[in-house]
């Protein structure tokens, strides 16, 4: 269980790593391609817009054909957009690129998760998918590291190292055993899965805290650049929330299994309405910066109690979890592509406060209504 668990945890972690990597140089994007704010959030909503093209099919392979053959395609398929990206000079080659790599992701994402989940013991979903997020997060962390080594290496060279790297997973997958399906499930078993309410309310409390990310990864970047923060210290301030955040995710998997996935969700809610309120106001860098590390480990709580609730759900149906985890996928992307595009273009329209204020009413409305679900349970 180590060994598949340290396998899983090395492909989220090199997958967010490259997707973090744009944060720290997007504003020099931004300004070299003249993309303004719409643009940037069009070139950061290319990325989970490719993994939601990509989820019901990797949905379909893990289902079918296994979860290795399926974490294999998402891997090869990672190195080779990695590495163009890197090599990409024009705005409609990056939001080519981004979109293929979210579109590979979604493979190898779906793939070994429902890789590990499926070994995993009941009592210990949450733990166990609490470390993989953990280690996805760890990603995130580098990724900010990585875009800032782009900044001073160059692009090419940087995310050549990053190719290399996920083609080096793809041969550790290939030597590790994996069980085949026994009963491949036709895909109406997923398209019947969204009549029932509880998965329905896993998959919004992955949707959220995509919304929530997808927004802040846009307009905090460009803000902070604006009050005076280069690629390292908006990169740095990244890598600071997402170092606590991944420790958070630890401790939020085991509090899943030990009191159920809606507590740690409905702190979450609370917290991350009375950030996104205050994000829009500060005018000194460096009260941003700490707000943008709260708002990191506020929004961060919901993915692995709402994955864990996913899994539940899905196995109380009998779906397949590679069926599961393409959901995931499907609630993730729109979330964080909806969130890039709608919360720059709006911002853009006019001003920052519009956007993060709508998304602060969205989770007191959330919070609302998961009160009143859970009293008519």
């Amino acid at each position: 269980m180590r060994r598949l668990l340290l396998l899983v945890a090395s492909i989220v972690f090199v997958d967010t790593m490259f997707f973090a990597a744009l944060t720290p140089v997007l504003p020099h994007y931004a300004a070299d391609l003249g993309l303004g704010k719409a643009g940037a959030g069009v070139l950061q909503a290319a990325y989970p817009l490719g993994a939601f093209v990509g989820a019901i099919p990797s949905g379909i392979v893990a289902a079918r054909a296994g979860v290795k053959r399926t974490v294999l395609v998402g891997l090869v398929c990672v190195a080779a957009t990695t590495v163009a990206f890197g090599f990409a000079e024009e705005a409609w080659q990056l939001v080519a690129a981004r979109f293929c790599q979210g579109l590979a992701s979604a493979f190898s994402w779906t793939g070994a998760l429902a890789w590990l989940v499926a070994a995993a013991p009941a009592g210990r979903r949450g733990a166990l998918i609490g470390s993989a997020f953990a280690a996805a997060i760890a990603g995130a962390l580098f990724g900010p590291v990585l875009g800032g080594a782009a900044s001073i290496v160059g692009p090419r060279s940087a995310f050549a190292v990053v190719g290399v790297g996920s083609l080096a997973l793809a041969a550790w997958a290939a030597a590790t055993h994996a069980p085949r399906p026994d009963e491949p499930q036709p895909l109406s078993t997923l398209v019947r899965a969204f009549g029932d309410r509880r998965v329905m309310i896993a998959f919004w409390f992955v949707v959220l805290p995509a919304l929530l990310f997808g927004t802040l990864g846009v307009l905090a970047p460009l803000r902070l650049s604006d009050l005076g923060f280069g690629a390292l210290a908006i990169g740095a301030t990244f890598l600071v929330s997402a170092a606590l955040e991944a420790a958070n995710n630890v401790v939020l998997g085991r509090a899943s299994d030990r009191y159920g996935p809606l507590t740690p969700i409905r702190a979450g809610l609370v917290a991350s309405a009375v950030v996104a309120a205050l994000l829009p106001w500060p005018g000194n860098r460096f009260v941003l910066a700490l707000l943008v590390v709260c708002a990191g480990l506020a929004f961060g709580t919901f993915f692995t109690p709402g994955m864990t609730l996913l899994t539940h759900a899905a196995e109380e149906r009998g779906l397949d979890y590679g069926y599961a985890f393409a959901l995931v996928n499907l609630a993730w992307a729109p979330g964080q592509s909806g969130g890039a595009a709608f919360g720059g273009a709006v911002a853009e329209a006019t001003r920052d406060v519009v956007p993060y204020l709508a998304l602060s009413g969205v989770c007191v409305l959330t919070l609302a209504g998961l009160w009143r679900f859970a009293s008519s349970s």
